[in-house]
């Protein structure tokens, strides 16, 4: 497994990271998995979900957050698009979609400009494939501080309304697809 051996190579000598990642993202390859058999008529690849529900947070080890044992120089709101450039020079580039595409309920570029977030502008931040968005849909469910407790689906909105409505109408339109 990809995940296994990136871990161990970008959480080099933080182990309370890693456990933390390990934690987090196993919660949301189950949840993500939950969803592809729950739902055989989307055709989603679950051995893609997986692999990319686990590997998409790999960019929080360069963000500064401290709180969840992160000490890199960025902002969190990054670490979508640092795990991708992680991925893509370890040749995933699949993968590295998935991790550009998960934060909040996907980015829109209307977003980036209203609310000025430092986020490269020459980037899609919406998930598009179905795997794209499963992932991003089980993960609004699992919180880095609390990683093995799930959200309900008014915990998962309260959490996204922080950035606006357009996450959450979003996230309301998977949970009418996924749920």
């Amino acid at each position: 497994m990809y995940w296994e051996q990136l871990f161990e190579k970008y959480c080099a000598g933080n182990s309370l990271l890693k456990e933390l990642l390990v934690l987090h993202s196993t919660s949301v390859a189950q949840k993500a998995l939950q969803i592809v058999e729950n739902h055989p008529e989307l055709g989603a690849d679950a051995d893609f979900v997986e692999e990319a529900a686990m590997l998409h947070d790999i960019g929080v080890v360069l963000t500064d957050a401290p709180a969840i044992h992160c000490y890199g120089e960025h902002k969190y709101i990054c670490h979508g698009y640092l795990g991708a450039d992680i991925l893509r020079k370890e040749g995933l580039d699949a993968y590295a979609l998935v991790c550009e595409r998960h934060t909040g309920a996907g980015i829109s570029a209307q977003q980036i400009a209203e609310q000025g977030l430092p986020l490269p502008a020459d980037r899609e931040y919406m998930p598009q494939t179905i795997e794209e968005k499963i992932v991003c849909f089980a993960d609004k469910f699992f919180s880095k501080t609390s990683p093995q407790k799930e959200k309900s689906v008014e915990q998962a909105e309260k959490s996204l309304a922080k950035f606006g409505t357009e996450g959450v109408e979003r996230f309301r339109e998977w949970c009418k697809l996924f749920l």
